[in-house]
């Protein structure tokens, strides 16, 4: 049970990597359908032919990006999950995901299912209404040049979990001496191209029931409406700290779950895919229909991560003992800042969400709460942070249809809400936040330079650490023995908390900068 929960954290850490690269693509991409609406920038900017190119440019290169999403979710998958030989999992699963599509194709065809038999003309030539035809032609798409079934990021992640169980099985395989060049790493994309064609085909006769339950899923929640809105967003703060919060959000974003639209002939399902399909075909997707999807994006999350958490870090500075005010103050400036300005919540979240269940609680609610209310106030605003930057980009160069403006005026309500709530909650049930621990238990910061030392030691010492990632704020870590590691110690190193995942992974967070801390880390132990 304790491995299976740190394989489903490792899972939800790799499909960060692709997020990242899609969240800054999405800013790309929303600031250029910004620049080509003549509203926001005049019908002169919209006629001038080589800044036209530019930005037309530009988001051919994001659309790509958007399209191939399938892709990108195996090779994460693979690259997350493999034990060793990282690299050649992540080639093999290029190779599964292609094989696997194969199968499934060579299925379709068996059952007389074609690119051209399958067009809205040719179905209703068939005798089906215009609408069943319509529907029933989204359910398959060209993947890199293959016609197969819309399985979208599921088929992907599909492809890389299956692959990655056969890298961790087979990388160090023995062959006879014969054929022993095969054998090892190189025997994975053998052994891949083998099997995956086989699931290809058992996908192909089982994927219509699957993606009808999957449908009715959708259906559900998105018959829920704004209560979907809250219990997503309460779920997702309340998963904050096991970090499968990542799983849910891919979830939403890119399953039927997230919603379901037909942009020129082609179905797309997810709430991030409808929304990203609205800036590269403009005017494509229905309002009401992007609304519904953008319930669960980037809309319910500004109120919090712009002003109710910062309202909250100037609570706990106001809170703090007056001879630990300084060191509070910094901490919180920074926290507050990463907050408002990117989304990213865990430096803060993770000051109070250990010391106090109430303060958890109440944020996750507040946060749920928001998700609703921006629902009921038909706001329509995407990408997936949270931030000023998403909040600039998709709600205000977005025009006036996004209706921006009440993200401030409930902002404005959170702000104070955040503050004096967390205010009370500190002092009357004297919390533990930054400045107010309990003397023997307050930490003392190492210098920088012998950080990295200290955090190896914390972690019981370099034979107690198999292995060192990071994602965007958590060093994550699986060690030999839990006993080894001090959590005082790895405070010191200016950590915001420790969360022991399993008895073998632990997360330490320190925030944006943890990249850097994960390389110096790995440079000490001779890790590459």
């Amino acid at each position: 049970m304790k491995q299976l929960s740190s394989q489903i954290h490792a899972f939800g850490k790799a499909l960060m990597m692709p997020i990242s690269v899609i969240a800054a693509a999405g800013i790309f991409l929303g600031l250029a359908a910004a620049m080509q609406n003549p509203a926001i920038t005049g019908d002169a900017f919209a006629q001038m032919q080589v800044p036209q190119l530019i930005i037309g440019f530009i988001r051919k290169v994001a659309g790509a990006l958007f399209a191939n999403l399938p892709l990108f979710f195996a090779v994460a998958s693979a690259i997350g999950l493999a034990k060793a030989e990282k690299p050649t999992a992540a080639f093999a699963a290029v190779i599964g995901y292609i094989v696997m599509n194969v199968g499934i194709n060579a299925t379709l065809a068996a059952k007389g299912l074609t690119a051209a038999t399958t067009t809205p003309d040719a179905l209703q030539r068939a005798g089906m209404d215009q609408t069943a035809a319509m529907m029933t032609s989204a359910e398959y798409i060209q993947m890199l040049g293959i016609f197969t079934y819309n399985m979208s990021v599921l088929g992907g992640v599909i492809a890389g979990l299956l692959t990655v169980l056969l890298h961790n099985r087979f990388y160090t395989q023995q062959l006879p001496t014969a054929i022993s060049f095969f054998g090892g790493r190189r025997f994975v994309p053998i052994v891949t191209v083998v099997f995956l064609p086989l699931v290809g085909v058992l996908l192909a006769l089982i994927w219509p029931t699957l993606g009808a339950g999957i449908a009715w899923v959708g259906q559900l929640i998105g018959q829920s409406g704004q209560y979907g809105a809250f219990l997503l967003g309460t779920a997702e703060r309340i998963l904050i700290p096991t970090g499968l919060h990542h799983i849910l959000n891919e979830t939403v974003r890119f399953t039927p779950i997230g919603g379901i639209a037909t942009v020129d002939g082609q179905t797309l399902v997810g709430a991030l895919n409808i929304f990203n399909a609205s800036l590269t075909h403009p005017g494509s997707v229905p309002d009401e229909t992007l609304r519904s999807a953008t319930r669960f994006l980037a809309q319910g999350k500004i109120p919090v991560m712009m002003f109710g958490l910062p309202a909250a870090a100037l609570a706990i500075y106001h809170t703090a003992r007056p001879e630990h005010k300084q060191r509070v103050k910094a901490l919180m400036m920074a926290g507050a800042l990463t907050s408002f300005t990117t989304g990213i919540t865990e430096p803060l979240e993770f000051c109070f969400i250990f010391v106090s269940p109430v303060l958890y609680l109440l944020h996750a609610v507040l946060t749920g709460l928001s998700f609703m209310l921006m629902s009921m106030l038909h706001l329509m605003i995407g990408n997936v942070q949270g931030g000023v930057i998403d909040l600039v980009v998709f709600g205000i160069l977005g025009g006036s249809k996004t209706h921006w403006w009440w993200t401030l005026a409930l902002g404005a309500i959170y702000a104070p809400l955040y503050y004096y709530a967390f205010r009370f909650v500190i002092t009357r049930m004297n919390v533990e936040t930054p400045g107010r621990e309990s003397e023997e238990e307050k930490p003392q910061l190492v210098a920088a330079d012998q950080r990295t030392q200290v955090i190896i030691s914390g972690l019981g010492g370099q034979g107690n650490i198999e292995d060192v990632d990071c994602c965007f704020t958590r060093l994550r870590v699986r060690v030999k023995d839990m006993k080894e590691v001090v959590d005082q110690t790895l405070l010191t190193t200016g950590a915001n908390g420790v969360n022991r995942v399993s008895e073998h992974d632990i997360q330490v967070i320190y925030g944006p900068q943890v990249e850097k801390i994960a390389n110096e880390v790995k440079s000490a132990l001779g890790v590459a």
